[in-house]
């Protein structure tokens, strides 16, 4: 077996043996079992990881070769296999990173609780199937991995089941994604349809033929599409559930159910970036799909906006955290509509850093809080947790995108070949994604001064055990604080100037390759650095800072104000523009009406009444008229046999 092959099988299933061991034996061993088996393994994965990479990005190797057949059905063949390039092992050593540090994070966050070994074997089994979606070399093991992160996604929102918002967070987000995920079905369908076979090298060797044939699908007599763009609209319809984008971005805030650790893992390296990676791994199939990356561009741009508009609104510290990880996943989709491949993946790396650091640090202040997440009942912290003060402030500055930090290089990098492009919709969306750059400021800086300045609202009984979270929790976050500084500079070249740091693992088409611009703009990192200046978006997040710190710190009166002066528009926000409203309204009623409707009229009227009781009286009429026939009378049947016998002549003489 190839080595590539190899190390990439071990990665996956080492999480999967320890999530299993620990499972089934969680109620009979200690937690310090627990907890070293499935760290150790996600240990051993991000170990071999680093040395996929090395292969892979020092050595240029690749691989792609399957593992097993699963199945034969005809013509077709099913397979398990990995197509091992420079984005698998960006991925892998991306997924496994931040899965470790979540890992020996939640030593310290989960110390005491009930299922601590259960919460463990979860995450570990969340990482395998991470893990094997990012590695797969076709559609089949594509949507295993889809499908498996979806399904632990459920138990982990819903791991503290006793609490009925935990149950409603994880139930909300399993059917959400069931919505998209009935696209992506029908997306890998049409793929097998029309290509014949699920692996990728094939479908995408197969793809610019279908495209020079200009195949047509008839939805209606006068309306026919394409049928890649179709393919691509429906593949992507499930990145829109699994990464959150309007309006099946519903489910993501009421992840915020599930413990923190969780909510790192979910929002930072795992499943809400399965969608950008799904569309960046299949870009030799949407480059031949104009009419999808448009549409890919307008959700992104929209997202990227209104999503972090009601951050604004949010009093809860996870769910601040939350909303503008909707928000810089509409970036990457953004990015993704332009033939930004490679800069959807930077950000996506960067995000991973400063939204994991962002979650956990948000983490220890719940920890010192007591669980306590309301921002409002905060204030002052910096004197009682210094690192996790410095590490948040880290974050928000790299998300932020204030440079040298990381998330200045990925998101300035998005926002130029959006104003570079001639995309359709390229406009709106440079409107969105710029605007975008002084709400994240704002509304992460607020955090930020509710938290960690402002006067004290920590209640006296909790303040006075006030203290810095152990250093299981702030190594941690040391540990990510540094990538969050740094890693923009490193991989700015590779991912966003030249964009060759993925190599033939993405295909744009010279027509859309409107990141050949930013090469004319900036020659490297320092080249940005120094025209950070001189840009729009700079400008735009520090003055979003200076507003949160002149409404937060200076003139505390005016954000209790504007709520009043503009009370409709903060209602708005409040019921997060009406989507859970609509939702309740047309499909929880609508259904619930629904099957009243059919209940009353297809069950009783129609089953029951007509079918069941309605065969009953017809019987009982029949037998009560037949029942007069048989009178007993010997002149009555005399009578029935000499009508009968003429009815009987009368058609024999005919």
């Amino acid at each position: 077996m190839n080595t590539l092959i190899l190390l990439s099988l071990i990665i996956c299933i080492a999480p999967m043996i320890a999530a299993i061991i620990i499972g089934l034996v969680s109620k009979r061993v200690g937690n310090t079992i627990a907890h070293s088996v499935t760290t150790v393994s996600v240990g051993i994965a991000f170990i071999l990881a680093c040395y996929l990479a090395k292969l892979v990005f020092i050595d240029n190797q690749v691989a792609n070769a399957n593992v097993y057949t699963w199945a034969l059905s005809g013509a077709f063949q099913f397979s398990v296999g990995f197509l091992v390039d420079k984005l698998t092992a960006l991925m892998m050593l991306t997924v496994t990173f931040v899965s470790l540090l979540v890992h020996v994070y939640s030593i310290g966050y989960m110390r005491g609780d009930a299922g601590y070994a259960r919460f463990f074997s979860y995450i570990s089994l969340f990482t395998f199937a991470m893990l094997m979606l990012v590695g797969a070399n076709n559609f089949l093991q594509l949507f295993f991995g889809w499908e498996g992160v979806g399904l632990v996604s459920y138990l982990l929102i819903g791991f503290w089941y006793q609490r009925e918002s935990a149950n409603q967070g994880s139930l909300k987000a399993f059917i959400v994604n069931r919505i998209g995920d009935f696209g992506f079905i029908l997306g890998i369908a049409g793929i097998l349809s029309y290509f014949g076979s699920l692996d990728y090298a094939t479908v995408f060797q197969a793809v610019p033929a279908v495209a020079a044939n200009n195949t047509m699908l008839g939805l209606t007599q006068h309306w026919q599409v394409g049928v890649i763009s179709l393919i691509a609209i429906l593949l992507f319809i499930g990145a829109m559930g699994k990464s959150a984008q309007v309006p099946l971005h519903v489910w993501l805030p009421e992840s915020m159910e599930g413990p923190t650790p969780i909510s790192a893992l979910i929002h930072a390296a795992t499943m809400v970036t399965a969608g950008i990676y799904m569309v960046a791994r299949l870009s030799p199939l949407y480059e031949y799909a104009p009419a999808a990356l448009s549409f890919i561009l307008v959700i992104g741009a929209t997202g990227a906006l209104f999503t972090g508009i009601l951050a604004i609104v949010q009093n809860d510290i996870k769910r601040v955290v939350a909303y503008s990880t909707l928000s810089q996943l509409g970036y990457m989709v953004a990015a993704l509509g332009v033939s930004g491949y490679s800069l959807g993946i930077f950000h996506l790396v960067t995000h991973a850093c400063f939204k994991a650091l962002l979650f956990l640090a948000a983490g220890s202040v719940i920890i010192a809080m007591h669980h306590e997440q309301d921002m409002r009942k905060m204030g002052g912290l910096w004197r009682y947790l210094p690192v996790t003060y410095i590490c948040f402030l880290i974050g928000a500055l790299s998300l932020s995108a204030i440079p040298p930090f990381a998330g200045f290089f990925s998101k300035d990098a998005i926002i130029d070949i959006i104003r570079n492009s001639q995309m359709p919709g390229s406009s709106y969306a440079y409107a969105c994604v710029l605007a975008g750059s002084f709400v994240t400021a704002f509304y992460v800086f607020r955090a930020f001064f509710m938290t960690f300045h402002t006067d004290c609202r920590v209640d006296a009984t909790v303040r006075e055990h006030l203290h810095e979270s152990p250093g299981v929790v702030y190594w941690p976050l040391i540990i990510l604080a540094i990538p969050s500084v740094i890693i923009g500079g490193l991989l700015v070249n590779g991912l966003a100037l030249q964009g060759d740091l993925l190599g033939s693992a993405i295909t744009v088409l010279p027509t859309h390759s409107a990141a050949l611009r930013l090469e004319d703009d900036y020659s490297g990192a320092w080249a940005m650095l120094a025209h950070a200046y001189l840009t729009p978006a700079f400008w735009l997040a520090c003055f979003g800072i200076v507003v949160a710190w002149f409404c937060y710190m200076s003139q505390p009166h005016i954000p209790a104000w504007a709520a009043k002066r503009f009370s409709l528009l903060y209602r708005i926000l409040v019921d997060k523009y009406g989507f859970d409203s609509f939702n309740d309204w047309f499909f929880v009623r609508g259904t619930r009406n629904l099957a009243r409707f059919a209940y009353r009229i297809g069950d009783v009227k129609l089953v029951d009444d007509f079918m069941v009781n309605g065969s009953g009286r017809l019987i009982s009429w029949l037998s009560s008229v037949t029942r007069r026939v048989q009178s007993g009378y010997l002149y009555h049947y005399a009578l029935i046999m000499i009508v009968g016998l003429l009815l009987l002549m009368i058609w024999l003489a005919k």
